[in-house]
């Protein structure tokens, strides 16, 4: 018997919610057929077979959530016996929450993926994978015969000395914790799955999926009770709100800001997108295309500012991801364009179009939304003259983009309009120092300004 579990799919994704099952009990399952529509913190997705049989019990049921990790459904033979000690079969399990069986494999992933959620260093894995639980395995029959020092007068439990530590250190009565090592022995999973269950599940957002349409949701239901109108959380805003939070709080922010002359760079787009028309995949490139790879070229003249803050050291990153926010109906999400700086300008646009497509139609993939080192903002197109934007954890910097406005100036002594656009970068002060942001936005308004430097 073989358990699918909760896939991981993103940095930031802690559980999943199972808005379908596309398969039912009993029916037969083949390697790569899509087995049930999650939401996620960021995007809903399809979750595939790993391996083929019949889905014998589903564990999680429809609008209800499982951390990552957990079993979510069995699959075996037609005949295969269901096993006693899975809490799910016994009635035990809680709003999905289970543990899979320590001999389970992962048998679910994102279709288009092969991302394998027991290496989720966030979840407990249901598999050994520790050298701690491997020892655990190795010697539970000899130990199993020795009573613990703190059995219960009621009974004897048998528990390894690693979980009982863990079970003492979080305050769980580990004597109502149904083991499954050999034997009914209580190991370190089994405690961790007793604490993913013990806490109180997120209020689940209503979400029925729109019929014929993959990866996409309706909007929660709102209550109307007369004086205001209820509009419960979904799992985005839910995660929007928690992040943004800890941005906030943890994160000591600062604004730097500089007005960008955008004369050349209109002539220097003008000119890419002539050029882009008559290439066999046209595409147009727009402002933000252009800042983005600024940005890019910034950070690779300026690496600590691609940096992350961890508590006693910096990580600077030696790839340039940079993350495009996207404002959805539902919230917001950052598509990333992975290696901006190696990425030419076309290939720049190209990308960041499919990945707004992908964004507003929810068919963004995991690997496409994760892994970002620095964000760009921008409210251009919505008239906002300027605005200071929150910073994208883990990152430590963001730089928030605003309208292109005719603003009278003084050229040699004479009063001109001139095309000018407002640019602020948030920064996290733990990582970043004023001058050091001061000197990035200057690097970003001299490629701006002289965009030519861009395509070289």
């Amino acid at each position: 018997m073989k358990t699918v579990e909760m896939p991981k799919m993103g940095d930031t994704m802690e559980e999943g919610k199972i808005l379908r099952w596309l398969k039912h009990e009993g029916d037969a399952v083949k390697k790569g057929d899509s087995l049930a529509e999650v939401e996620t913190d960021k995007v809903n997705i399809e979750i595939e077979a790993f391996a083929s049989g019949v889905l014998r019990k589903i564990l999680v049921p429809e609008g209800d959530s499982a951390p990552i990790g957990s079993g979510i459904a069995l699959i075996g033979a037609p005949d295969e016996p269901l096993p006693d000690n899975h809490p799910a079969s016994t009635g035990e399990g809680t709003n999905g929450k289970t543990a899979a069986s320590p001999a389970a494999t992962t048998l679910a992933t994102p279709v288009g993926t092969r991302f394998i959620a027991s290496t989720s260093p966030t979840a407990p894995s249901p598999t050994v994978s520790t050298e701690e639980d491997a020892a655990e395995a190795d010697v539970a029959d000899a130990i199993n015969r020795v009573p613990t020092d703190s059995a219960p007068t009621s009974g004897r439990v048998f528990i390894s000395p690693l979980a009982r530590r863990v079970a003492e250190e979080r305050s769980i009565d580990y004597t109502r914790i149904r083991g499954t090592g050999p034997n009914g022995r209580i190991i370190k999973l089994d405690v961790e799955a007793a604490l993913a269950q013990a806490q109180p599940a997120p209020i689940a957002a209503e979400t029925t999926p729109d019929v014929g349409t993959r990866f996409i949701a309706s909007a929660p239901s709102a209550i109307d009770t007369g004086e205001v109108v209820e509009i419960p959380l979904t799992a985005m805003r839910r995660t929007i709100a928690r992040r943004l939070s800890q941005s906030m709080q943890t994160a000591p922010h600062f604004y730097v800001t500089s007005v960008i002359d955008t004369g050349k760079l209109a002539e220097l787009r003008k000119q890419i997108n002539a050029y882009a028309a008559s290439d066999p995949s046209p595409v147009k490139v727009s402002f933000n295309d252009l800042i983005i790879k600024a940005v890019a070229r910034a950070l690779v003249k300026m690496p600590q500012v691609n940096v992350s803050f961890a508590e006693d050291r910096l990580l600077q990153k030696k790839s340039v991801h940079i993350g495009m926010a996207v404002a959805l109906e539902q919230g917001l999400i950052v598509p990333v364009i992975h290696n901006a700086d190696r990425t030419g300008i076309l290939d720049i646009a190209r990308a960041s179009q499919r990945l707004a497509e992908a964004a507003r139609t929810g068919k963004l993939r995991p690997e496409e939304f994760s892994g970002g080192t620095f964000t760009v903002s921008n409210l251009g197109m919505f008239d906002v003259e300027s605005f200071t934007a929150v910073i994208n954890p883990p990152e430590s910097a963001i730089l928030a983009v605003g309208s292109i406005t005719p603003t009278p100036v003084v050229v040699d002594g004479q009063v001109v309009v001139r095309d000018r656009m407002k640019v602020t970068l948030s920064s996290d002060h733990r990582a970043i120092d004023g001058a050091t942001a001061a000197r990035f936005l200057q690097e970003v308004k001299r490629l701006l300004e002289e965009p030519f430097g861009l395509l070289l």
